[in-house]
């Protein structure tokens, strides 16, 4: 078919298609354009303003941008929120470890720490814990028996029955906590004033609770010392000095049972905290027989 000269050309696509990047619609009615002009030149010619019609450069697009027009932003190289100008992303590199690893370091340990009342026990475990390099969880015996509320059987009323059960309740929840923690990966070290005259409920009842591989030490002060600091307690963690001084004495059954033993008379809580760190360094190593 022949066309008359300077007639519109059919679109080359179809009924309402034509070039790449334009549409034809009907609702739009008007003469056909013709093909678009051919693509400019490489980069390397001559600046100047684009022909005309040649379509809007891309993202990215190196070549000249039209006369008059803003150059494309260049993609950027930092992320932002708000107006804080944030690094670009990456991962988070591990920490390299210490040149000298001094201590228990990373090991994973359940720790049974031994002492009278005001000997400072709740408190230096608390501070060993929080400032160890891995996960490690602080269980304190009185803080679980002190869970009863109504019914709960006060040492300082009189020790009966009813004390001796919650004592034994309370010891077995501490111990299957650490069992807990131990088998999720997080160390754990419980305190208790576990005497040396009661194996059966004291060092034996907290090997059946928690299991052979539990490390005791001893944290025994001078008697002046407990004496002091148990007068800087109050409400039923207060105890009478007579009761501080029976306990204390019964302690002393310790010395001589091949338990690791800290006397902390001297030692504020973060020098016994290392100390104990120490210690127990060495008891992994050769543990003690108990």
């Amino acid at each position: 078919m022949q066309h008359a000269v300077g007639a519109p050309l059919p679109p080359p696509h179809g009924p309402g298609q034509g070039p790449a990047g334009w549409i034809h619609s009907a609702q739009h009615p008007g003469p056909v354009p013709g093909p678009p002009p051919p693509p400019s030149p490489p980069a390397a010619s001559p600046a100047g303003p684009a022909p005309h019609g040649q379509p809007t450069a891309a993202p990215g697009w190196t070549g000249n941008a039209p006369q008059g027009a803003a150059p494309p932003p260049a993609p950027p190289t930092r992320e932002s929120t708000g107006h804080i100008q944030l690094p670009p992303g990456g991962p988070v590199p591990i920490p390299a470890p210490p040149q000298t690893d001094n201590g228990t370091g990373g090991a994973m340990l359940a720790v049974l720490l031994i002492g009278p009342a005001g000997a400072g026990k709740t408190t230096v475990a608390r501070h060993w814990a929080k400032h160890r390099r891995v996960p490690t969880a602080h269980i304190s015996l009185d803080d679980v028996r002190e869970w009863v509320c109504s019914g709960f059987a006060d040492p300082q009323s009189g020790w009966n029955d009813n004390s001796e059960a919650q004592y034994r309740l309370a010891r077995r929840t501490c111990g299957f906590a650490a069992r807990n923690f131990l088998a999720n990966g997080i160390s754990c070290i419980l305190d208790d004033a576990v005497f040396p005259d009661r194996p059966v409920v004291g060092l034996g009842g907290w090997k059946r609770h928690v299991g052979p591989g539990l490390l005791p030490v001893v944290l025994l002060p001078g008697l002046e010392i407990v004496l002091e600091r148990n007068a800087e307690r109050s409400g039923n963690r207060r105890l009478s000095d007579e009761e501080v001084a029976g306990i204390h004495g019964r302690m002393a059954g310790w010395y001589g049972s091949g338990l690791p033993i800290i006397d902390n008379s001297k030692y504020d809580v973060e020098t016994t905290a290392r100390v104990l760190d120490d210690v127990l360094a060495r008891a992994i190593t050769s543990p003690p027989s108990w």
